[in-house]
């Protein structure tokens, strides 16, 4: 890493001193590297022997000194074909990246395994962090195996699993009565007061450098031939962000030619803020009033890097679809029965969103098309209830009431 540059303004950086956002316009600030220096020893030939993590990109990730690094093996997450529900949507060649086994249960555990390794690397102690669930849950495990003070603001009405692992990892979790936008302004005013370093969606540099290693990933696994579609469940974005950021860094690497993927932001529809601006034709989203769906991670009803969002999705030729609550949550249920995915009902609104794409003629039978389950259904059991028949084995039991 040589500096860090604003994602808006393109004013630089002094990547040696801790940072938010750009000082001159607020925007996020990127990761800037000396890719040819990096190719030096990154080669796909070292590759080969790596660990089987996201660190194993280690050059073209932000953490200086290999002791910094704060890791539980994240990363290197399975691209598992899925024909059953391939032929049932009509497509030959349907693939799902499974975020949903890597430590702590979601995606997030990338973004703050950087995210962390670099504040430790900078001198921070004491860290925040306003999250709609997974994130908490993400930052409190790698906050305790950093040995730092973690702090979480989440939404009271959050999955009960997120509020529990961060209680049991040692994190001060506080319940804020409403958004994640209003959990993102009490972590900022606490800023005075508290003196920790808030590691927001997109406030910091270093958590869309560990979402990027998603890219870094699909690349490697297919053979540095990028799918023809990737769909993303879309909250704060940074998934979709660091994979676009990364396709260009592999690019100068000349590891990749110029084509890339469709990329597709898949939001709900009870907070549906990209989907909107696109529609409309605008380079920013509003506020979303509101805001509400099941799927806690899309539950973001303005994200900081809206502008970058919908710059991928525009640049790729993609597009921004909306699904409801009931075909995402139909769509857990679909791919667990045909797959054996328990996907998170954010990961399965890609589903619900694939399927508006084949009805509408946008995705042609035979291209390779990735669907990002961004983490594991088991963490949103409160959502599902089991219809069950009770067995007494001191009676006879109707067998073939289970047919």
């Amino acid at each position: 890493m040589t500096h860090l540059e604003c994602s808006k303004c393109g004013t630089r950086h002094d990547a040696e001193q801790i940072q938010t956002v750009c000082k001159k316009c607020g925007k996020p600030l990127f990761a800037r590297y000396d890719l040819e220096a990096a190719k030096e020893t990154l080669t796909r030939r070292e590759l080969v022997g790596r660990v089987a993590s996201m660190w194993r990109y280690r050059e073209i990730l932000p953490v200086r000194r290999p002791e910094n690094v704060v890791t539980l093996g994240e990363g290197w997450t399975p691209l598992t074909p899925t024909p059953r529900l391939g032929e049932t949507l009509g497509l030959k060649n349907l693939i799902v990246k499974d975020e949903g086994i890597i430590p702590t249960g979601s995606f997030k555990a990338r973004g703050l395994s950087a995210a962390i390794s670099k504040a430790k690397e900078l001198g921070v102690k004491r860290v925040a962090l306003p999250s709609a669930g997974n994130a908490a849950g993400a930052m409190a495990a790698y906050g305790a195996r950093a040995g730092l003070e973690v702090y979480v603001f989440m939404p009271e009405d959050a999955p009960k699993v997120n509020a529990v692992e961060s209680d049991v990892v040692g994190a001060k979790v506080v319940f804020v009565k409403g958004l994640i936008s209003d959990a993102g302004k009490l972590v900022k005013d606490g800023i005075p007061e508290m003196g920790w370093f808030s590691v927001a969606t997109l406030g910091e540099p270093y958590r869309v450098e560990g979402k990027k290693t998603m890219g870094l990933e699909v690349a490697e696994q297919l053979d540095w031939k990028l799918p023809d579609v990737i769909i993303y469940p879309t909250g704060g974005g940074t998934g979709i962000i660091g994979m676009w950021k990364v396709f260009d860094e592999l690019e100068e690497m000349g590891w990749i030619g110029g084509e890339r993927p469709r990329m597709v932001s898949v939001q709900a529809e009870g907070c549906s803020p990209i989907v909107k601006a696109y529609k409309e034709g605008k380079e920013e989203s509003e506020f979303f009033e509101n805001a509400h769906t099941v799927a806690a991670g899309l539950r973001v009803p303005k994200a900081l890097g809206d502008f970058l969002i919908l710059k991928a999705v525009r640049e790729s030729k993609g597009t921004a679809i909306a699904v409801s609550d009931d075909e995402l949550m139909a769509d857990v249920r679909l791919v667990s029965r045909l797959e054996g995915i328990f996907a998170c009902p954010e990961g399965a609104a890609t589903i619900s969103a694939l399927r508006k794409m084949v009805d509408a003629g946008e995705v042609d039978r035979d291209e390779r098309v990735v669907l990002f389950n961004t983490g594991s259904g088991l963490k949103y059991t409160d959502l599902f209830t089991v219809k069950a028949p009770v067995a007494d084995p001191k009676k006879p039991f109707d067998y073939g009431s289970l047919r």
